[in-house]
């Protein structure tokens, strides 16, 4: 008699025990909600497990019938139409009765029902960096077409460039002029790329075109010099390899040479007669 009421008096303590367990492990979260309202805290299921609603967003001249979970905040609707839009939920502003909402409020707390009407507004902030970025993007676009011009001719001179090179090698002669004229040419396309107001990968390809062009000149300034002529005076010869970037006063930008000067000897018919 004495086991038997020891055996339930146990089995009564292990069943209050698993109560108060359950009780323990359902216990109810609570969260504050916008507008001071305390409810029930909503578990990440919850939304997806209610019934569906379909809204009508309106976008500017489009519209769109979104089907979303009733429990659903304003964040989830950003992000369902960000697929539809192409516009990041930061990029979007929501209204619901002429109010703007904050993307932690709930759709079945503000009043939105099954067929309710939202507007949808880009954030102007996020819609005018857009503009700039078009903008940019063009101004890129338009200089890398002034420096694919100026590649196409700097491409036409390094051609000839080569075959100057080409027939110094085999031994001819070539005027000096035919060095002065290319070294002018290249110095004219450097000064157009220096007026293209570039940035980005404009920036980079202009740079590029630059330090081509400084090679090719160079280039022109080597061959002159190694292959110079026996009887063309230093002076010549000194300001033909200043061409690239100094100026003279005589010469400057000539195809020809600078008159000689006069020479001091004078040679007379007058012999004199020896014993």
């Amino acid at each position: 008699m004495v086991l038997r009421i020891l055996f339930l008096t146990m089995k009564r303590l292990s069943s209050s025990k698993r109560v108060v367990n359950n009780v323990v492990k359902d216990e109810i979260e609570w969260e504050l909600r916008p507008g001071g309202m305390l409810v029930q805290k909503r578990n990440s299921g919850d939304a997806s497990s209610g019934p569906m609603i379909k809204i009508k967003v309106s976008h500017g001249a489009y519209h769109h019938d979104i089907a979303v979970p009733a429990q659903s905040t304003f964040g989830d609707l950003k992000r369902v139409l960000a697929q539809e839009t192409g516009l990041e939920p930061k990029e979007q502003r929501l209204l619901f009765q002429g109010k703007e909402k904050d993307d932690e409020e709930c759709l079945h707390m503000v009043g939105v029902k099954d067929m309710s009407k939202v507007v949808l507004l880009e954030d102007p902030a996020s819609k005018e960096r857009k503009l700039e970025e078009i903008k940019r993007n063009k101004s890129v676009v338009k200089a890398c077409d002034e420096v694919a011009k100026v590649r196409a001719e700097v491409d036409k001179l390094s051609d000839k460039v080569a075959a100057l090179e080409a027939i110094l090698r085999g031994g001819t002669k070539v005027e000096e002029k035919e060095f002065l004229v290319l070294t002018e040419l290249l110095m004219v396309q450097l000064l157009q790329l220096d007026t293209i107001e570039a940035d980005g990968e404009a920036k980079v390809q202009r740079r590029v075109e630059v330090r081509r062009v400084q090679g090719l000149v160079d280039t022109l300034d080597n061959l002159k010099a190694r292959h110079s002529y026996p009887f063309s005076s230093s002076c010549n010869i000194a300001v033909s390899m200043s061409t690239k970037w100094e100026a003279f006063e005589s010469g400057v930008g000539s195809l020809t040479a600078p008159a000689p000067l006069p020479s001091s000897t004078r040679i007379t018919q007058d012999w004199e007669v020896f014993d």
